[in-house]
């Protein structure tokens, strides 16, 4: 028997998708058949959709018919449109409690346990600047350290990783874009993935070190140093003072050994939108399964990118644990309408084009998609960009939904492990924390395998479930946060994915 060439998601839907190109007149679902091409990822009509009905699929509006649609016909850009519509946020109606597995019975990693009690999956030294003056010299003093051959002694150091940055200057002293930029910094400075951290500066920026030190109560000591050029008396003179610095943490660095630790020490950034009309069918809701077995086990799943949730939030605040929480992302929400607003944008200019060429045609529907990465367990707090994850469980960070400003605020609140979800393809890495590239179609996996860790594709291919591939993917985490490399790391990606949000005017 031939499989099947289009997947139904909901009995109430009125449209499917393909699994594969339609050609004209290819069969459908029931007596339907396609009237033009339809690509593979893309909607077809079962139903009349007339024009301003709701067009549905997950059981959730993704748009309204812009002309009629018959059945048969490729439901995309060309008919199918935004519209405003009310949403039922009831907030805490779908609160459940949560199947925690017993203490004694949680998986574990073998992970680095800092003197703070947090647990880090890498063991990284870190070279952070306070402004982009400063972000040549960082670059000089990691190559330098690396080709001088001083780290082949602390084989137990994963590197010197320089986090360089375009801003830290020509920006006010206060506000939403200096606290992004402060917050992301202190996350990580004193993030688990680094044994040690050299900040450096140039000495007269507008992101004062000094001021970051006092805004945090941070103190310096053997392991964090900071220093700045115009005090060390030029490049060359810092580049060598830096490289001094961080010989002398290498020592204390390297006594840091994997021990086992407790899956609730895992905190995991769940990344990326929907990328094509599979997302929302095979890696997203994979991913959500996970992150549940993330959550029951105790630790941290952090969904972000506030722009690729517009128009499934009330999907998210039906979960949220109380009524401060979930007010907390409809204010979010209403700051994005702001922002977009302000700067002349809408929050549907995105699908990006690769999007749509995947099958995406509204923000609505590659938001139905990207939400399901959250999987269904009680949302336990919503956050500022960059601000630590406090709460246990299933969490939200506000970010844009470019995914490596985003993935760095969800670093600096704590995750130390990345999940990216990729439908076209990705071939983004971090340091310091691993990240895991799951596919969601079968053909995008066998021509980037070489970036992909988890092909999820299976899903639609039939070969495997949802369920299956998500306990998959959490044996992954499992593995990557013990050590195993990802294929990000194989390759030495992840230098130049530091990308602070810039939020207010460049002065």
């Amino acid at each position: 028997m031939s499989p099947k060439t289009t997947l139904r998601l909901n009995p109430a839907d009125n449209v499917v998708v393909a699994r594969v190109d339609l050609a004209p007149n290819a069969p459908v679902e029931g007596n339907v058949t396609a009237i033009d091409h339809v690509p593979s990822g893309h909607k077809v009509a079962t139903q009349p959709i007339r024009k301003g009905e709701a067009v549905r699929k997950y059981d959730q509006i993704i748009g309204f018919a812009g002309i009629d649609i018959n059945p048969g016909d490729h439901v995309h850009v060309h008919n199918c449109v935004m519209g405003d519509f009310e949403r039922d946020y009831a907030i805490g109606s779908a609160v459940k409690p949560i199947d925690y597995v017993p203490v004694a019975e949680r998986a574990t990693f073998q992970g680095f346990k800092r003197a703070n009690g947090r647990v880090g999956t890498r063991n990284y030294i870190g070279i952070l600047t306070s402004v982009n003056c400063s972000a040549s010299v960082a670059r000089f003093i990691a190559r330098d350290m690396e080709r001088s051959g001083v780290l082949e002694q602390y084989p137990g150091v994963d590197g010197v990783v320089a986090l360089t940055h375009s801003t830290g200057c020509g920006m006010a002293g206060a506000g939403e874009g200096y606290e992004n930029l402060q917050r992301v910094l202190w996350g990580h400075a004193r993030h688990p993935n680094f044994a040690g951290v050299l900040m450096v500066g140039l000495g007269c920026e507008v992101n004062q070190i000094d001021f970051l030190l006092e805004s945090y109560g941070i103190e310096r000591n053997d392991l964090f140093r900071t220093m700045n050029i115009q005090d060390a008396g030029g490049a060359r003179k810092t580049v060598d003072w830096g490289m001094s610095m961080i010989e002398e943490m290498l020592p204390e660095a390297a006594k840091a050994k994997r021990e086992t630790c407790s899956a609730e020490h895992l905190s995991v950034a769940l990344q990326c939108g929907g990328s094509d009309g599979y997302s929302g069918i095979t890696a997203n809701p994979a991913l959500g399964y996970a992150a549940d077995l993330v959550t029951r086990h105790g630790g941290t799943a952090i969904l972000a990118e506030t722009p690729e949730i517009y128009g499934a939030e009330h999907l998210l605040t039906r979960r949220a644990v109380s009524e401060a929480v979930g007010r907390k992302l409809i204010e979010r929400i209403k700051w994005w309408e702001d922002y977009t607003a302000r700067n002349g944008g809408e929050m549907d200019n995105n699908p990006s084009p690769g999007n749509k060429a995947g099958g995406l045609t509204t923000i609505l529907e590659k938001s139905l998609g990207a939400a399901a990465k959250g999987g269904t367990t009680n949302l336990a707090g919503v956050y500022k960009y960059g601000e630590p994850a406090t709460a246990k469980g299933f969490v939200f960070m506000d970010s844009p939904g470019y995914d490596p400003a985003s993935i760095t605020g969800q670093v600096a609140s704590g995750a130390n492990v990345v999940c990216f979800t990729t439908g076209r393809g990705s071939v983004y890495g971090n340091k310091p924390c691993p990240s895991i590239k799951l596919a969601t179609n079968t053909p995008m996996y066998a021509k980037m395998e070489e970036d992909m860790d988890v092909n999820c594709g299976t899903i639609a291919d039939g070969e495997a479930t949802v369920e299956e591939v998500g306990a998959e993917i959490f044996q992954k985490f499992l593995a990557v946060a013990s050590g195993e490399p990802s294929k990000s790391e194989s390759q030495g990606l992840g230098d130049a994915e530091f990308i602070p949000w810039q939020v207010g005017a460049v002065m």
